[in-house]
């Protein structure tokens, strides 16, 4: 807790942040060798009106990097991931350029050039004295710490260190480093720059490598240590239980080699251990197999590298932790999101249990001496929310689901970590209720994950009863004394829409979208969905039909025209305002779910139903009409909930969802025959 209070001074959500200044108009990267480029291509995309200056001494490299971003356009637009008018603000208004001179009116100023200091200062130099004194400027370094980058600037309290993933343009993460001389008002506004532009930014501490780039530079030098035991592809095997490609795969992909040695040199200043293995500076290209390919591993050699990987893994982590480097929650999320983890390494501790974390770490300490050691109880790593932000702004907990990488979707844990924050709060007098919102601007929440649903097709009592489970945030909030408002921020879809519906009252963005999808692999929405609706809003109960049965998203103006939406916003700001002063106007005035039976319009069902040109299920559709026809006829809103959940188990056992939920898995596109 502590490391957060040092690194997130002012908001956990960075959009919750009033910056000081406006989005950039104006744009420079200064080096266009390998990263550089994709940070531009990154910004352009994000804000095509821009324009953005990419800065070299050479003019080979500036003409490669347009070449490059042209190409990443043209592909876009044949994965129909850009629309060809995007595509051509994007190209537009790029100056490739090597006079420094031009960028003199930019905003931002992002220096990605080789990892030197003498020449990062002479570049910082040069920028100095050609831009204005607001200009914010960063340096994309993965290693080298704030100060001794910065120590001869002017104004050191406008810059900070802004680290990039490759593909920057597509890594969701970039590190912004809080240091000494940087002022907090640059700290908010790069934090909320890049959460603005899509980018999921994390604050860590000062320190040499960061956060992210210790757990990776030093799980390849480890790797590269364990080549006295095993070949390169052995190695890459044995990780990849824990990572979708090898370390030395991942080497290859990025001609890794002098930056493991350069970084891990820089890190001996806090021991010998850390020093490079030899190996790395004799070879080129290593011998690996293609991630998922059969490789025979001994089952004792398997053991011992696993043992060993997981030991620098787990190391790094405490080290992390103990010194406040940066959050659990971060470190968690970024070796996942940012370096291709399956699970964070405070997951993998978790599952693993105590007792054999503390046997890898004795065996690893007795093995490779020197390298940190816990310096907390078990517990004390295990002691964090994974998946949502909790900020407090006027006397309201606004809980923000963080899942970017999978467009904020629900799974267990995170429903459990919302319930927790509920049950926390509700009976603090400080605490007027709670907003829940989604992370940035695309999506409130795109539903739920599966889980553990497709081993449950096919058995009426099991899918049931995961039903009535997954339900526990709804059933809560339907008997809270406080108010809970949904800001939804975009796509609220299946699951995610299932808990906006549940909240005492909904404002959303114009962009806001709700819909339930669920029809469309062969099943229900069957925590409430075929319930609340016609419940809470009965003059919707035509479009909430076509919802329903048919797939038919609704649109925010649409929900605000059945009361469903009771305000519609701008933008995330305005947004969250809105659901905070929600929640005072809701004050000892929540109104429950009604009880009683509902009459329901006519459900007109097409004789072959289809969600836009996507054919359904008849047999799902007949099924769903009939959950909510029984539901709506209950006198009493729990047994139409009992209604709802039996029909989800009903509808598991149909042809139309093992085929609907196959075809999912199999990213297809469903055949349903009846």
């Amino acid at each position: 807790m502590e490391a957060v209070k040092n690194l997130y001074r002012t908001t956990l959500n960075p959009l919750l942040i009033e910056p000081a200044s406006p989005l950039p108009t104006e744009i420079a990267v200064i080096g266009a060798g390998t990263i550089g480029p994709d940070i531009g291509y990154y910004l352009k995309s994000a804000l095509p009106q821009s324009k953005l200056y990419l800065v070299d001494v050479i003019e080979k490299p500036l003409k490669q990097a347009e070449q490059r971003i042209v190409g990443y356009t043209e592909k876009a637009i044949e994965k129909k991931k850009m629309k060809p008018e995007h595509a051509a603000a994007v190209r537009k208004n790029i100056v490739y350029t090597t006079d420094y001179r031009q960028i003199k009116n930019c905003q931002l100023v992002i220096e990605a050039a080789t990892e030197a200091i003498p020449l990062k200062q002479k570049i910082f130099e040069t920028v100095e004295n050609i831009v204005s004194d607001n200009t914010i400027i960063t340096s994309n370094t993965s290693s080298i710490p704030a100060d001794r980058i910065f120590q001869n600037m002017q104004k050191p309290e406008r810059t900070s260190i802004t680290h990039f993933f490759a593909p920057a343009w597509r890594s969701l993460p970039v590190e912004v480093i809080a240091w000494e001389k940087g002022s907090q008002e640059t700290l908010d506004y790069l934090f909320w720059f890049f959460a603005k532009t899509g980018k999921v930014p994390i604050i860590t501490d000062n320190a040499i490598c960061f956060v992210l780039d210790r757990i990776f530079d030093n799980w390849c030098n480890e790797s590269a240590y364990l080549l006295d035991w095993a070949t390169a592809s052995q190695i890459d095997k044995v990780a990849e239980e824990f990572v979708f490609a090898g370390p030395f795969f991942v080497l290859n992909l990025a001609n890794g080699n002098p930056i493991i040695i350069e970084t891990n040199s820089l890190q001996m200043e806090e021991g010998a251990h850390y020093q490079p293995a030899s190996v790395l500076a004799s070879v080129d290209r290593w011998l690996t197999h293609r991630p998922g390919s059969p490789v025979e591993v001994p089952e004792e050699l398997k053991l011992s590298v696993r043992d060993r990987l997981l030991g620098i893994l787990f190391s790094q982590s405490f080290d992390i932790i103990d010194r406040g480097i940066g959050t659990k929650e971060d470190l968690n999320f970024g070796c996942q999101v940012a370096l291709g983890f399956r699970q964070g390494p405070l997951d993998l501790m978790r599952d693993l249990g105590e007792a054999e974390v503390k046997r890898i770490m004795d065996k690893f300490q007795s093995e490779r001496p020197g390298f940190p050691m816990p310096q907390q109880s078990y517990s004390a790593y295990q002691d964090f929310k994974r998946f949502i932000l909790v900020d407090d702004v006027n006397g309201v907990k606004v809980i923000t689901i963080r899942r970017p990488q999978a467009m904020n979707a629900l799974n267990a844990e995170l429903t459990d970590e919302i319930l927790s924050v509920l049950k926390e709060f509700e009976n603090d007098t400080a605490v007027k209720g709670f907003v829940i919102t989604g992370y940035g601007t695309t999506a409130f929440s795109a539903g739920a994950d599966i889980g553990k649903f497709p081993e449950m097709l096919g058995n009426a009592a099991a899918s049931a009863q995961y039903a009535r489970d997954c339900a526990n945030v709804q059933v809560f909030m339907d008997q809270m004394k406080k108010p809970v408002v949904a800001a939804v921020n975009g796509f609220a879809l299946g699951g995610g829409l299932e808990v906006a519906i549940r909240c005492h009252g909904i404002v959303a963005t114009k962009n806001a979208s709700f819909q339930f999808p669920e029809i469309t692999l062969g099943i229900l929405p069957g925590i409430g969905g075929c319930v609340v609706p016609y419940r809470k809003w009965p003059g919707g109960a035509q479009l909430f039909h076509e919802m329903i049965c048919l797939g038919r998203p609704l649109n925010s103006s649409e929900a605000a025209e059945i009361s469903m939406v009771r305000q519609i916003v701008d933008d995330y700001p305005s947004l969250i305002s809105a659901a905070v002063e929600a929640v005072s106007d809701l004050q000892d005035k929540i109104g429950r779910v009604p009880e009683g039976k509902v009459d329901l319009p006519e459900l007109n069902i097409p004789d072959e139903p289809k969600a836009g040109k996507r054919a359904l299920s008849k047999e799902a559709v007949a099924l769903t009409m009939k959950v909510i026809r029984e539901s709506a006829a209950a006198e009493n809103f729990n047994d139409a909930l009992e209604i709802g959940y039996r029909g989800f188990g009903e509808i598991a056992c149909t042809d139309a969802a093992k085929e609907g939920i196959s075809a999912f898995l199999e990213r297809r596109a469903p055949n349903f025959t009846k």
